[in-house]
């Protein structure tokens, strides 16, 4: 069984910063891509960023240049630095893990007010 637990998530003005953490527990031999996606009120859930375990990484377009993924592979956990937060960047961020499966975490609600 594997168990992905997000935190750092809150309540941020516009312009402000957050930073996500997603770890990674249970039977894990190798975790291959680890990414997040979020999902907006009344919205799919869309694509946010993705690392794979050497390092390459990938963006949605509506956050490059804002946000930046990373990720310790000792330690199993994902991160995302959210900076120039805009209100539309509120959502539910989801962490995903390819671990021989997919596997998601339960979420954290990151809102920015304007």
């Amino acid at each position: 069984q594997v168990h992905l637990v997000e935190s750092g998530g809150g309540l941020v003005q516009t312009g402000g910063s957050l930073r996500l953490s997603c770890s990674a527990s249970g039977r894990i031999f190798s975790i291959s891509a680890m990414a997040w996606y979020r999902q907006a009120p009344g919205k799919q859930r869309e694509f946010v960023a993705t690392i794979t375990r050497g390092g390459s990484t990938n963006y949605a377009d509506s956050v490059k240049g804002r946000f930046t993924i990373s990720r310790d592979n000792a330690k199993n956990t994902v991160y995302l630095q959210m900076n120039s937060l805009k209100p539309t960047d509120t959502a539910v961020y989801y962490c995903y893990a390819s671990i021989g499966a997919n596997y998601w975490g339960q979420g954290t609600q990151v809102t920015v007010s304007s």
